[in-house]
């Protein structure tokens, strides 16, 4: 008989023999059939590596019921069996922290625009809209750096803006009043 004929007529009769008992010890762990029936798979399934790889195991039946007390042991510590799984529907109301793909995308957009028509305007205006919004820098620390009145600045800042939106009006973006 060939080797491979050999090996699954050896496994066969463990198999026949310990799988009830390996099934009960892991069932015992657990109380759940569905559990026990997987220690009980992966157990035998290392015992065919075992014995294809042409392991000799002196005592069959001591080895399985290692291997399945162990994996039964292994099921308890793993992340798997602390946190299960859920059901695909509650994947649908979890909350996303960030901003979904399609808005993000419109968004970057948007601001590729702005961007581009920015360059369009003149260096004054450029200036001003960069300190206060990409520098984040207050009317007073604006009117400071350009050696300007406050209201200067105000005034500024609004015929910079006033004439941004005209543009992006021009090119079909939507701004807010």
């Amino acid at each position: 008989m060939p080797r491979k004929g050999r090996i699954r007529e050896r496994f066969e009769s463990l198999y026949s023999q310990y799988q009830r008992e390996v099934w009960a010890l892991a069932y015992a762990r657990w109380m759940d059939a569905d559990s026990a029936m997987d220690v009980t798979q992966e157990t035998f399934l290392r015992l065919w590596k075992q014995l294809e790889a042409g392991e000799t195991l002196d005592n069959p039946r001591a080895w399985v019921l290692r291997v399945a007390r162990n994996l039964a042991e292994d099921y308890a510590k793993s992340a798997f069996r602390r946190n299960g799984t859920q059901a695909p529907e509650l994947f649908g109301t979890v909350a996303a922290t960030g901003v979904p793909p399609a808005e993000k995308m419109e968004r970057d957009e948007t601001f590729a625009r702005v961007r581009e028509l920015l360059d369009e305007l003149p260096a004054a205006d450029r200036e001003i809209l960069t300190l206060r919004y990409a520098l984040e820098y207050d009317a007073p620390a604006i009117a400071e750096m350009l050696g300007l009145a406050v209201t200067a600045v105000h005034m500024r800042l609004s015929r910079a803006r006033q004439r941004l939106a005209d543009k992006l009006a021009a090119q079909g973006v939507k701004t807010s009043p």
